[in-house]
């Protein structure tokens, strides 16, 4: 059953994913409205809801145009409905204002709150608790309620699964459920109305899957995101004050990674293989990342189809090279973001952000490892090993590169190298049948007997997996029955592999 929801959560972006999920709450609001279940009518909910999609529409536009930024309709039509979840719909001509107030600083937030272009805060967080200062007026977070609770959590379930993110969910909950029952206990309170209250009567769901994970305000890695969740959690023990709460996060999520935009201009568009090129880019400034780690690349464009203008992809270069390298692979029917990029020139301009992961070298030097990589999975090797040979560190690696066929290889010449001058074993193999008779390398898919022929020490490495996405699941179930503990087993994430 897992297998069949990954599929599916991997043949959606991020984004649509989000503003699918809030587009579904806001429905079912709606259809539940209907049968008088929530204190609101279906006309009281169109009424806000259109009002706020609007203007956060208009004022992105205006901000967008301004400051010479791409805009993503997904993100700001998600914003929206988020504030119509949260701010109540009822009398909704009276209180038009709040609804354009609150639309309006979030959307403002994304471009004038922000540090070297990123915006530091939750908008729909930061929005309503401005509101409240303003005009003093709060948002009621009325989607917390006994009959929203199923879909809530069950959307929201998928959408941390698909961003990964449900280590900062499950460390959000255990503190907050934890601070939340401790506090009330004191004040002598019955523990099981309180845990009852607080999963069914309150907000809690839709805070923590909505607005805790979104990918802009939190920490790039694990721990980091796993703290970030702790801090909002002990924060929230008064859930009024959950916006507050959210806002200190975010200002700690920035301090312990500070979030960049940088503006890069492509030097050159390298063929390096067939539909496989790599893409040099210029940055406006220094960017310090570790070997292994991606970015969400922005490209805007007319004609966008339903995958959008974003893509998140690792970094191919090492840190001490002076462009930023990404390699690409083209695939037939490609989506209107890579057909883009195959128009650019040199001199064209792109956004990268949210650098993160923890797909990197481990710190202790002396750990032995095995890079298994199919296709084009093997980028972020590529910016390991290359910043091994620019730092001449020795590592004990053997790498398993597989392909169809040998003109798929790609970054040889690197893994050569760093075969003679680091002692690092690269292994290729081919798929391709019949092989061809001047293959001097492997002629078979990577598996169990292979890895023990070329690893005879596989027990005491590290693996580290990157590939298509259903080469990573087989390698992560294979692995563990040949005896390698899954502690040692790091597979290489990040939201969403387009064509």
């Amino acid at each position: 059953m897992f297998k069949l929801i990954d599929r599916f959560l991997n043949k959606i972006t991020m984004y649509r994913l989000i503003l699918y999920y809030v587009l579904s709450l806001w429905f079912v609001a709606f259809i539940l409205s209907f049968f008088g279940l929530l204190p609101y009518s279906p006309v009281d909910l169109l009424i806000a809801a259109v009002f706020i999609e609007a203007v956060c529409i208009i004022v992105n536009a205006f901000f967008a145009r301004i400051f010479h930024a791409p805009s993503n309709s997904e993100s700001v039509c998600a914003t929206g409905l988020i504030l119509a979840l949260i701010i109540s719909p009822a009398q909704p001509f009276d209180h038009l204002a709040f609804f354009g107030l609150a639309a309006l600083l979030a959307m403002a937030s994304k471009y004038i709150i922000a540090i070297h272009k990123k915006h530091i805060f939750n908008p729909a967080a930061l929005a309503v608790a401005l509101t409240a200062v303003i005009l003093g007026q709060f948002a009621n977070w009325w989607v917390g309620n006994l009959y929203m609770t199923p879909f809530v959590l069950v959307g929201g379930l998928l959408m941390a699964r698909k961003i990964r993110r449900l280590d900062l969910v499950a460390s959000f909950f255990v503190v907050a459920t934890g601070a939340i029952l401790t506090f009330n206990f004191l004040r002598g309170w019955n523990p099981s109305s309180v845990l009852q209250q607080v999963l069914f009567y309150s907000p809690i769901l839709f805070f923590a899957f909505v607005m805790l994970t979104e990918p802009m305000t939190t920490p790039p890695t694990r721990n980091l995101r796993i703290l970030y969740g702790a801090l909002v959690g002990f924060l929230f023990v008064q859930p009024v004050h959950m916006g507050s709460a959210l806002l200190a996060g975010n200002i700690f999520a920035y301090a312990v990674s500070p979030k960049k935009k940088l503006i890069l201009e492509l030097k050159e568009k390298i063929p390096i293989a067939a539909d496989v090129y790599d893409f040099l880019f210029k940055p406006n400034h220094k960017l310090v990342f570790k070997p292994g780690q991606y970015m969400e690349w922005t490209l805007g464009h007319d004609a966008q189809d339903a995958r959008g203008m974003r893509r998140y992809f690792t970094i191919a270069s090492s840190p001490a090279e002076e462009y930023i390298r990404m390699g690409v692979k083209f695939y037939p029917q490609s989506s209107s973001f890579k057909q883009s990029m195959m128009l650019l020139k040199p001199g064209d301009k792109i956004v990268a952000s949210q650098l993160a992961g923890d797909f990197v070298l481990p710190k202790n030097k002396s750990v032995k490892l095995v890079f298994i990589a199919g296709g084009i999975g093997i980028t972020p090797f590529r910016s390991m090993i290359k910043y091994l040979l620019d730092m001449d560190e020795r590592r004990d690696i053997i790498l398993l590169y597989s392909n169809f066929k040998p003109d798929d290889i790609i970054y040889k010449d690197i893994f050569d190298q760093a075969g003679k001058r680091l002692g690092i074993k690269t292994v290729y193999t081919i798929t391709d049948k019949p092989c061809p008779k001047d293959w001097a390398g492997e002629n078979c898919f990577i598996d169990e007997a292979m890895i023990k022929k070329a690893v005879p020490d596989y027990k005491e490495r590290t693996f580290y997996l990157s590939g298509s996405h259903n080469m990573v699941v087989a390698f992560s179930e294979i692995l563990p029955k040949m005896g390698v503990k899954k502690s040692r087993i790091k597979s290489d994430f990040f939201p969403g592999l387009y064509s």
